[in-house]
């Protein structure tokens, strides 16, 4: 029957029983004494759980389970445990406790979620020095290593889509890096997975180890001899065939920095199964050291410290060892070996430097190993009783014993290694450990020199690729990355177009400097991640996924890492907190993030899938170091650098990281550098609030905004902004524009939009009653198909101004004030690019025929200026509004539609004609017509004629024909005169001049003189008199209008005594109340009427 995970967890939970067990009892009787018991079911009971009956501690590690392991851990951390643990075991123990509940919960395992609760029981269970059981865990995660490895060769050999697209984007000749080298096999099939890159020494020793650590050629094969590398070989060469050489050497870099693997060239150089000859580079140590046989085989021993039980004597065919002493002793010189130490051994003191030196000499040349000294040595730290391997005091005599031998010695050296990361010191038995070994060992020891950046490089290269490259084409490559930078320097980071950057990155090809500059300077801050050993199990994951999907890329960089991969996407955030799959997800990679549905949408950033790309690239330079950071971030221009290939358009990706730092939940900035984070920032409360913004408040702001839109006089004369019936327009002969209201939206070709109608109702009614001046009035209105684009820029505009507002009460920090300051300034520029987006439509009504129906023509009006400039102009082009017009243009409407055989038509009825009837032509106001008039009769071919008034016998006074005059009137009098009738006038006018009488001469002479009479006295008009109704609904109007053609122009005449006399009459059946009355009587009398009173019947 095929085993589950949940059988896998419950042999993790088992196995962590059998070594949490005897280390929690032994820890709480060294912290509590004859208390133990007792404090120990006073951390472990609960209500569900009444604790364990066992009366001796013998029994209490029997009884105890995982569940009150862990439990006695995690509640007595501070009192019990921080003596030997770290703050890497205190996590572990929490992340268990989490496990082990899902499991007693009967809750399913999937394969990640069943190794990691292996791999970090392994861990737990070393650091506790349990390797027994430590390596029950350690198969089971490998276990699970090959099946993952399986499942996915499956779904390999299917055809599984891809988010990244096989296209090239790049410089056309240029060659992908799968192209120019290949990866190892391993990587390219997957096959790593099981490997794991863990040089496990102690497997190494046992012979348990893959070949490429633990055959010797193999492992050669793929090590790149860096700097101290080599230094080492040669050191222990020299040392063991009596050259010199230092003695005693100590490795001491961060976690994961390489000392495994240094200490296993070492052992497989002196074990004599690979020559000098086999090795690459080994020409080099022959160089340094000398004449020498081409292999060398030493006495070897190597301790283990995680390895290496203190309460497990190891047993052997002849002999049993309990120290440290007796199993080196054991291991250099056999049994003879270990009788030198014997006594020493049993009784769990150290030898003296005289024994070890005789064993050194005796069984000389000897290379010793001790890896993970400081891990062995915290267990004993406090012990409350004299363990097997001794005591910490015993241990601590026995290294500086055998640093003083080795010394001594003729022919060994001691390769020890020391920790510098907290996860690898522990508590404070690790601190004291380490303390006290550096100075034993800092005596006499000479420090290893750690690989350094670029040496680094070639270690990852040579591990994960071929040695088989295209050079030319590599090169083609660097020489247009060099290009790119030099070209747009302002873009990246300065330096990188020098020769320095440039030979990284042929070190580092096909692997972008940057990305490893990430990896190493970020990535291995973080517990667990094991610098080299990290990179190299990253990255083999992040190739192996680019190689199934044909990545076409011309270098692997930060923003290549294919984070929507599920393999990639658990390698890299088994290092980071348990929050960041659901902010990868949402905000960096995968078909549901933003930047997918951003690269999705904008088909400028889909083409190089531009907003995915720059979010990997922050995300990798930013999320493994955020709340340690002073500084926190990335610059742009080191986004860039992980970002962008030669032949790729800048432009996309500045506007992608543009579009996200305003969109997304968890992405920071502060202007030049970005971050994720894991709170969310204030997008996330501006997103929420423009939801749920109320329909009413949105509206609002759309009039304000409509309402804070300015028109020019000489387009309009006047201007409604969504008026809510037809009566909200007043019914004038003045030109006005009205902008319908956000709701009604006009679409292309759609002839009976919400527009039109809303149009039609208003340009046919004012209220209840008939609208008069219909050619008077145009409309704007909004596209259909932006208007919820508009409303979005509104929503969010109205989000951040609230967040604004109530920055105090949400407890913003400085950088969220500034965050939010930028983005109401940046979304109010949106509003008001959108609005006149939005308002582009200029609907004008036009009627072809007198007798046919009114058109609603529709008249794009596209733009970014001034939605009534905009119209004012199409208006002009078109003459749709004709601010002058033609005298001949007057001439050709008179004669279509107006003289209808009359002999004139009177100007204020011809523009009662204009104002009202959408067949004719629409003028600004009444001022084109007079201008229209006064030009045309003031031309010798003058086509109409003018005249102040018809006299009672129908001759026209004032008459203006074929002459200059200024004294055109706008009133009921004035007229315009059909051409023929005035030139028929004047020229009657010409043939009545008076001529003398012709007297004959016969009456001349004597005749007396006769004196004509004189002519009469012209006539005088010298009053005016007028009475009109006012509509009392437009009153304010109306009497405009009177003061300024009535009014104003008697008033203007020298001598003339205008008086004006208002008469108020007002009816009301069921009568007026008392309020009413009086109010109005108190006004009549404040305002000096001469006479008011109400009446009754």
């Amino acid at each position: 029957m095929a085993k589950s995970n949940r059988d896998r967890v419950s042999e993790v939970m088992d196995a962590l029983k059998e070594g949490l067990a005897p280390f929690v009892v032994r820890e709480y009787a060294a912290a509590y004494g004859g208390m133990v018991l007792a404090e120990l079911n006073n951390a472990i009971a609960n209500n569900s759980y009444g604790g364990i009956t066992s009366t001796n501690v013998k029994d209490a590690v029997a009884e105890i389970d995982t569940q009150g392991c862990l439990n006695a851990m995690n509640r007595r951390w501070e009192q019990v445990f921080k003596l030997k643990l770290g703050k890497s075991e205190r996590g572990y123990a929490n992340i268990l406790t989490d496990i082990r509940n899902e499991w007693a919960h009967q809750n399913p395992f999937s394969n990640d979620q069943a190794y990691e609760a292996a791999d970090i029981a392994r861990r737990l269970l070393e650091a506790v020095g349990d390797p027994t059981s430590a390596a029950i865990c350690a198969g089971i995660a490998q276990e699970l290593l090959r099946l993952r490895f399986e499942v996915e060769q499956k779904q390999a050999k299917k055809k599984t889509g891809s988010l990244d697209e096989a296209t090239t984007t790049t410089t056309p000749g240029l060659r992908p890096w799968r192209l120019v080298v290949k990866p190892h096999p391993d990587v390219a099939s997957g096959r790593y997975i099981q490997a794991e890159f863990a040089a496990d020494l102690a497997q190494v020793v046992q012979g348990k180890a893959d070949p490429e650590y633990g055959d010797p050629k193999e492992f050669f094969r793929r090590t790149y001899l860096t700097e101290g590398l080599l230094d080492l070989l040669v050191t222990g060469v020299k040392r063991l065939t009596g050259q010199g050489g230092d003695p005693v050497v100590q490795l001491q870099t961060s976690f994961g920095g390489g000392k495994t693997h240094s200490m296993l060239a070492l052992y497989h150089l002196l074990g004599g199964q690979i020559g000098f000859s086999e090795i690459p580079g080994g020409e080099n140590i022959i160089k340094r050291v000398g004449d020498i046989d081409d292999r060398i085989e030493a006495r070897k021993a190597v301790i283990v410290g995680t390895a290496f039980s203190a309460t497990e004597p190891r047993r052997y065919k002849d002999a049993t060892t309990n120290t440290l002493w007796g199993d080196i002793a054991y291991q250099i010189g056999g049994i003879e070996g270990y009788r030198l130490v014997e006594k020493a051994d049993l009784a769990g003191v150290s030898p003296g430097s005289d024994t070890l030196l005789e064993l050194f000499e005796k069984f000389g040349p000897a290379l010793l190993i001790i890896d993970e000294l400081v891990a062995f040595a915290r267990n004993l730290y406090n012990a409350p009783d004299r363990l097997p391997a001794g005591t910490f005091d015993a241990v601590m005599t026995f290294v500086q014993s055998l640093t003083e031998a080795v010394k001594r010695s003729s022919d060994s050296m001691l390769l020890v290694s020391i920790p510098e990361s907290d996860i690898e010191i522990g508590g404070e038995g690790g601190k004291a450990s380490l303390n006290i070994l550096a100075k034993t060992i800092g005596r006499i020891e000479s420090v290893w020199k750690p690989v350094t950046a670029t040496e680094s490089f070639e270690i990852v290269r040579r591990r994960l690729f071929s040695s088989e490259m295209d050079y030319a084409a590599r090169d083609a490559v660097l020489s247009a990355f060099r290009e790119m930078y030099a070209g747009n320097s302002s873009e990246f980071p300065s330096g990188v177009a020098e020769g320095d950057y440039m030979h990284r990155m042929k070190e580092a090809y096909p692997i972008h400097p940057e990305l490893f500059a990430r990896l190493y300077e970020d990535w291995s801050t973080l517990d667990r991640f094991q610098r080299t050993r990290g990179v190299l199990r990253f990255m083999a994951t992040v190739i192996h996924r680019l190689w199934q999907d044909n990545d076409q890329s011309l270098m692997i960089m930060p923003s290549s890492i294919p984070l929507w991969a599920a393999t990639v996407r658990n390698e890299m955030l088994r290092y980071l907190p348990e929050n960041w799959p659901a902010i990868v997800d949402a905000d960096i990679d995968g078909e549901d993030s933003k930047p997918y549905q951003l690269d999705k949408s904008i088909p400028t950033l889909g083409q190089y899938t531009a907003s995915r790309r720059v979010a990997r690239s922050i995300f990798v330079g930013s999320a493994p170091s955020v709340a340690g950071q002073a500084v926190r971030g990335v610059e742009e221009v080191r986004i860039r650098l992980a970002t962008v290939q030669p032949g790729e358009q800048l432009a996309a990706f500045n506007d992608a990281l543009r579009r996200m730092s305003n969109q997304l939940t968890y992405l920071y900035t502060d202007g030049s550098r970005y971050w994720y984070d894991t709170r969310p920032t204030v997008n996330r409360i501006a997103q929420d609030r423009a939801q749920n913004i109320h329909p009413d408040l949105v509206y609002q702001e759309a009039i304000d905004r409509l309402r804070a839109v300015k028109y020019r006089r000489e387009d309009f004369t006047a201007a409604h902004i969504a008026p809510q019936s037809s009566g909200d327009v007043v019914d004038e002969w003045r030109t006005r524009v009205v902008v319908l209201d956000p709701t009604y939206g006009h679409k292309k070709g759609n002839g009976g939009s919400e527009a039109q109608r809303a149009a039609q109702e208003i340009l046919e009614n004012r209220g209840n009653a008939p609208r008069l001046y219909r050619n008077m009035l145009v409309f704007i209105a909004p596209d259909a198909n932006d208007a919820e684009a508009w409303e979005k820029a509104q929503r969010e505009y109205l989000a951040w101004k609230s967040i604004k507002d109530e920055a105090e009460p949400l407890n913003l920090d400085a950088q969220q004030r500034k965050q939010v300051e930028a983005n109401c300034k940046r979304t109010e520029e949106t509003l008001l690019l959108r609005l006149q987006e939005t308002y582009s439509w200029l609907i004008v009504p036009v009627q072809p025929e007198p007798t046919g129906p009114i058109e609603y023509q529709a008249h794009r009006i596209a733009g970014q200026d001034s939605f009534y400039d905009r119209a004012a102009r199409k208006l002009r082009q078109s003459e749709m509004l004709i601010p002058r017009w033609s005298p001949d243009n007057l001439r050709i409407e008179l004669d279509h539609y107006l003289w209808r055989d009359q002999p004139h038509l009177g100007l204020k009825q011809l523009w009662e004609y204009l104002a009202r009837y959408c067949y004719l032509p629409r003028l600004y106001n009444e001022e084109v017509l007079l201008e229209a008039v006064r030009d045309g009769v003031s031309r010798p071919d003058a086509p109409f004629g003018y005249a102040t008034i018809v006299g009672l016998d129908g001759t026209y006074k004032g008459l203006a024909f074929g002459q200059p005059t200024s004294s055109i009137y706008f009133d009921d009098n004035s007229v315009l005169v059909r051409p023929e009738i005035a030139q028929e006038q004047i020229d009657s006018q010409n043939q009545q001049t008076i001529q003398p009488p012709t007297i004959p001469s016969s009456e001349r002479l004597g005749s007396p003189t006769v004196t004509p009479p004189a002519p009469s006295k012209p006539k005088l008009t010298t009053r005016y008199h007028g009475t009109v109704s006012i509509d009392p609904q437009r009153v304010n109007k109306e009497m405009a209008t009177i003061v300024e053609e009535i009014i104003q122009r008697l008033t203007s005449m020298t001598g003339t005594d205008v008086e004006i006399t208002l008469e108020i009459s007002a009816e009301r059946s069921s009568g007026f109340d008392d309020s009413t009355v009086r109010t109005i009587y108190e006004n009549s009398r404040t305002l000096k009427f001469k006479y008011h009173e109400f009446e009754g019947e």
